[in-house]
């Protein structure tokens, strides 16, 4: 059944993208980019690389919230490496990647999986920290209130199992399981305990959510002049479609859910040939963005 609703999922968001790009194929064709808009499609590219590295360096700060203590450069370099694998049929293989190369770091398998499970937690529960904040720019009046009680009972929910009085217990049941044949039952490794709430890794994801949607906001400036009234619905709507992304099964990467909630958050509020071209263009800005950071790190490595 989960094979099947992922497929339905991927086949109705390329359906719809397909019939977007046809319907307003001549007004896509006819958008030009100048020189300064290439200049800021390039600093796009730049700003969502330095949110990827920036992504990176907050996995260290959960690996240490984790008391493990991590090479910031070397784990850096294994995020960046593994994260265009995500791009992988199964949309695991980034996460895979990231608990090898943590458990070669002598990092006990249970902590490595732990801070890559925190990771997304961690991102969601900032990016509906963000929407909460952007909601109106969003959603016309009749759904605001129902936006808002069902963002504040997720964000509970999120910010709850981010708690180490949910983490701790779940830590030390995946300590006792891995080592039950060695250890007594009883015995528990006081150095995989959270002492404090992460608050310092959960305010890095509200930096790096704010990074990506810069990156955003310059590739729709890149086609078409924005206005500062523009600019928050731009990002709350960015912010939401990226988290539909995570959340939702479908194509690896968030691949076609991305740009269809994106479409239809902004069909109303700009012109449809505008918004289809930007959020394509956004597209191939985040991809080369993730090879150039996995490039760079390879090449870092052999240097």
């Amino acid at each position: 059944m989960k094979k099947i609703f992922r497929w339905l999922i991927l086949g109705g968001t390329l359906f719809f993208l397909l019939k977007a790009f046809k319907d307003n194929w001549l007004g896509v064709s006819a958008i030009r980019i100048n020189i300064t808009g290439w200049l800021i499609l390039g600093t796009a590219t730049s700003v969502t690389l330095l949110a990827h590295i920036w992504a990176g360096w907050i996995w260290t700060w959960v690996l240490k919230e984790l008391n493990q203590s991590v090479s910031s450069i070397e784990f850096i370099q294994v995020y960046l490496k593994t994260n265009i694998a995500k791009y992988l049929p199964g949309n695991v293989w980034h996460y895979y990647g990231r608990i090898i190369a943590a458990k070669n770091a002598n990092i006990p398998t249970n902590i490595a999986t732990l801070s890559v499970l925190l990771e997304p937690l961690l991102m969601l529960a900032a990016a509906l920290i963000i929407i909460l904040l952007f909601a109106s720019q969003i959603v016309v009046n009749n759904w605001k209130i129902n936006l808002v009680i069902l963002q504040l009972l997720g964000l509970i929910i999120i910010l709850g199992i981010l708690h180490p009085w949910f983490l701790n217990p779940t830590i030390q049941l995946l300590d006792r399981w891995k080592n039950k044949k060695s250890q007594p039952e009883n015995q528990l490794i006081d150095s995989f305990i959270i002492n404090r709430y992460p608050v310092k890794p959960l305010l890095g994801e509200i930096v790096f959510l704010g990074l990506r949607g810069a990156g955003f906001i310059l590739t729709m400036l890149a086609i078409n002049s924005l206005t500062w009234q523009q600019i928050p619905l731009l990002f709350g709507t960015f912010t939401c479609a990226w988290v539909m992304g995570l959340v939702i099964p479908g194509a690896p990467g968030g691949l076609g859910v991305f740009e269809t909630i994106a479409i239809l958050l902004l069909q109303y509020h700009f012109p449809a040939a505008l918004v289809i071209s930007a959020i394509a263009l956004y597209r191939l800005i985040s991809i080369l963005a993730e090879t150039t950071g996995a490039a760079i790190a390879w090449l870092f490595e052999r240097i």
